[in-house]
């Protein structure tokens, strides 16, 4: 909250100082002199704490969590996330008796309601998946290499920085004259996108233990025989080692976050008709781990497995794919006739 908008900066030169530098502990005291300038400008403008006791002012700050850059609404989900971090903050003031109460909004309404469903509309049916895979494959740039890491998450639903994070000991593959050519994928770091400001090695990738387990859980996950075929090919064509990184950028290391979503965003560009390209249908490379949890349903694996293999609660599986079922109306429609109808009785 500052007194007056900058005159002499740009507000986007104020955001700039603010994130990358005042907000940041490891760069902050290695501000160049005209980031100074402007953090030095902010900590004279800036309301003290004691603006927090003025409804109005928290109303104000509210719309402003509530809106994008431009003015217009912000998306829900924005916005819950944006006030669950305020929120934070303002707990913490309490708790160090900065602030004598936290003076955000409490109860029913306070924060806009979100919806942790997916929409079917994005999920990717056979023919559109193999479209878009098949045109990554003939990419001249890394596109086997792609091509395997996509196939691994339409196949064994993985989080992208799960894929990532994998080494080649980590997948064990059948005999090539086995009966049986399911593999078994183990997953066990993650290794999440973070911006190399904000890690402690001034690396991208911060390493993590698997989404909301303990830092030494790890899932095996089986492989459908088309991602074994998929995986035998990839590790022979690029001569990989079981120490490894299975999926590599073309220098060596760990992919990058930017080269997966580009590629990803070239192939429905390039292989999508218009509608599909405008429409949420495989849209984000989640989309692809979407597909692979409801396909998994749909195919009648109870919903307990499916929340082992893709690193879920059961409520929270349920919460988010249980609008996309399909194919089993009339099974259900079945065993509900089967209860019969009442027995006749005498007029």
């Amino acid at each position: 909250m500052l007194r007056t908008s900058p005159t002499t900066f740009r507000p986007v030169d104020v955001r700039t100082a603010l994130r990358e530098f005042a907000f940041n502990t490891r760069r902050r005291e290695d501000a160049p002199p005209e980031v100074a300038a402007i953090l030095k400008w902010v900590e004279r403008n800036a309301l003290t704490m004691a603006a927090w006791e003025d409804p109005a002012k928290v109303d104000e700050v509210l719309r402003a969590v509530g809106s994008k850059l431009d003015g217009t609404r912000a998306a829900a989900s924005s916005v819950k996330r944006n006030r669950r971090i305020l929120n934070v903050a303002m707990e913490y003031a309490v708790k160090h008796r900065i602030l004598r109460a936290n003076p955000l909004p409490k109860g029913r309404g306070a924060v806009p309601k979100t919806s942790s469903a997916v929409d079917k509309r994005s999920l990717l049916n056979p023919e559109q998946a193999a479209r878009l895979l098949g045109w990554v494959r003939r990419r001249p740039r890394g596109g086997r290499r792609l091509y395997a890491f996509f196939a691994t998450m339409y196949y064994a639903g993985p989080r992208p920085e799960e894929v990532v994070a994998m080494d080649v000991a980590d997948v064990r593959l059948p005999d090539e004259d086995a009966e049986d050519q399911w593999c078994e994928l183990l997953f066990h770091t993650a290794q999440p996108e973070v911006g190399k400001n904000w890690t402690d090695d001034g690396e991208i990738h911060e390493e993590r233990g698997l989404k909301g387990r303990a830092s030494d859980d790890t899932r095996v996950v089986p492989g459908h025989p088309s991602l074994t075929r998929i995986l035998r090919e990839h590790m022979k064509a690029e001569s990989l080692k079981p120490g490894d990184l299975l999926f590599q950028g073309e220098k060596g290391g760990m992919l990058a976050g930017s080269v997966i979503r580009r590629a990803w965003r070239r192939a429905r560009a390039e292989v999508l008709t218009a509608e599909e390209f405008a429409s949420p249908l495989g849209k984000r490379v989640y989309d692809l781990r979407h597909t692979c949890l409801t396909n998994w349903l749909n195919a009648g694996v109870p919903p307990a497995q499916v929340a082992e293999w893709a690193g879920n609660s059961v409520p929270v599986l349920l919460a988010i794919y249980a609008r996309c079922t399909s194919g089993q109306l009339r099974d259900l429609k079945q065993r509900i006739e089967n209860w019969g109808d009442l027995p006749k009785t005498l007029a």
